[in-house]
């Protein structure tokens, strides 16, 4: 059975929306499109760079699909070079209600029995990432359907704009994989795995 990765951008409030570029999400009238921009260093390009690795799948929301599908395809050699070579070779699949372009190559859409699908796609390879796809995300985590949450969480507080934990999630325990790691900027990226059982309770006092 394979892993299932969430990689995610977020602030220090946990807002997740449209990190990547002024257009990327402006839903709800967001006014911080491309807020990680300016936090960008090349200690998180390394980190993300070697998130990637090993990737043989990609599972996306609608939205981040679309994004990447106007844009990875036509990225050759530069700094993007490895990742573009990557993303235009695996199977990229698509968790949408409607009818999204799939001319992509290796892009599928996926059935409207998500969960069903996503434990497919488990038995199905081996290393499987989620990027960005908040509204994915959401059901991934109430489903307590991902292996791993890579975050990187970086040193601002917006006060609006969609969260990562969006309230719909359910009791989950993580465990931390590795020591935090900061960049330059203040950017900490945080690595955990689903743990089994639930949150326990106790008395500090005792």
């Amino acid at each position: 059975m394979g892993l299932i990765t969430i990689e995610m951008f977020a602030t220090l409030d946990l807002v997740g929306q449209a990190p990547g570029s002024p257009d990327e999400d402006p839903q709800g009238g967001f006014p911080f499109g491309g807020w990680q921009a300016p936090l960008a260093d090349e200690v998180a390009g390394a980190q993300i760079g070697a998130a990637y690795e090993g990737t043989d799948a990609l599972l996306l929301g609608r939205r981040t699909y679309d994004i990447f599908a106007a844009y990875w395809p036509h990225q050759q050699g530069g700094e993007d070079g490895d990742i573009a070579s990557l993303f235009n070779s695996i199977p990229k699949y698509v968790a949408s209600r409607g009818r999204p372009d799939l001319s992509w190559a290796g892009s599928t859409q996926l059935g409207a029995d998500l969960p069903a699908a996503v434990r497919e796609i488990r038995d199905r390879h081996e290393d499987i990432k989620v990027v960005g796809s908040l509204d994915l995300v959401q059901t991934l985590l109430q489903e307590k359907l991902f292996d791993r949450l890579d975050l990187w969480v970086h040193p601002i507080v917006l006060g609006v704009g969609k969260k990562l934990f969006a309230g719909g999630e359910v009791p989950t325990n993580l465990t931390l994989l590795q020591p935090p790691a900061a960049g330059p900027k203040g950017t900490v990226f945080l690595r955990y795995a689903l743990a089994p059982g639930t949150p326990g309770t106790g008395d500090m006092s005792a």
